[in-house]
């Protein structure tokens, strides 16, 4: 989640506000990281509480892997899935979420922003909206997340009775970029809606931080219905699932098709490009908050 830290905008408004009408639009990249060193710089004033925060941010973390063990402990499958198969999904689906929570969970302020009337003061900056909401409340904490979800993921490489092929160190390395996409792209079209409704935030998490619970477990544990809505309604199953059944070496347990498995690539660029089209439509019909 966001959190309030020192407010670095007199530094931001030094860099990006504009200082007379020829001011070049800076790029949406220098932007973001402009942005980010900037918020990075304010946190690091307490050095102390951010290495806390991010403590507790790996902490935090390890309570749905020690729910996982204890669900072990008791069953030595799952869905047809041993502990390092499911641990591979963890991890995978854990490191893109943490990634992605790193660069984009800053669209989760972009209701609050709406509601006091701040999103109208990006607009007149030289910048892109969408890297400054992106970059805002930016928190090195959580970094945090990736640690335990890291080392998950490499336990579980280590313990999966597969050998390990070009190709499929290939697929691995690209589930967790594209999943990382996946939810970047889940994180602007969801919180896009607060242009058109107010307090927006909790419901879109239930795609965001809900879509990273529900893929942590093999899909073969859900009914049909609800893996082919995870497929095809909201993609979901191509952040870890689809690609790590060519991994695993495992069958489809719904019948899909195969190429599904090779897909992630394609559905997180048109995730992206159906994010980036819903941000534009709803910055295009923005009127303000009046305020």
């Amino acid at each position: 989640m966001a959190d309030t830290l020192p407010d670095p905008h007199p530094a931001v408004e030094a860099v990006a506000a504009p200082t007379g009408a020829s001011t070049p639009p800076v790029s949406s990249a220098l932007a973001y990281l402009l942005l980010t060193h900037m918020w990075t710089r304010a946190a690091w004033q307490y050095r102390g509480s951010l290495i806390i925060l991010t403590t507790a941010q790996a902490l935090s973390t390890c309570l749905d892997l020690v729910a996982m063990l204890v669900i072990y402990s008791q069953v030595s499958t799952l869905g047809g899935f041993t502990l390092p198969e499911t641990l591979y999904l963890y991890g995978t689906t854990r490191v893109a979420f943490a990634i992605s929570d790193v660069v984009a969970s800053g669209a989760e302020m972009l209701s609050e922003a709406i509601r006091t009337g701040t999103f109208d003061v990006m607009l007149i900056r030289p910048v892109g909206t969408l890297p400054q909401v992106l970059a805002e409340q930016f928190t090195p904490k959580r970094f945090g997340k990736l640690v335990p979800s890291t080392a998950a993921l490499v336990w579980a490489c280590l313990h999966i009775p597969i050998a390990w092929t070009p190709a499929k160190v290939a697929v691995c390395l690209s589930t967790i970029v594209c999943g990382a996409v996946i939810y970047c792209a889940l994180w602007v079209l969801t919180n896009s809606i607060s242009f058109f409704a107010t307090d927006m935030r909790e419901p879109a998490n239930i795609f965001t931080y809900g879509g990273e619970l529900i893929t942590e477990y093999p899909f073969a544990i859900f009914d049909r219905p609800l893996a082919l809505t995870l497929t095809f309604a909201i993609p979901l199953a191509f952040v870890t699932w689809q690609p790590s059944l060519y991994v695993l070496g495992k069958a489809d347990p719904f019948g899909l098709p195969g190429f599904l498995r090779f897909s992630a690539p394609v559905v997180a660029l048109l995730m992206s490009l159906l994010a980036a089209a819903a941000w534009r439509t709803a910055v295009r019909h923005y009127r303000s908050t009046g305020s």
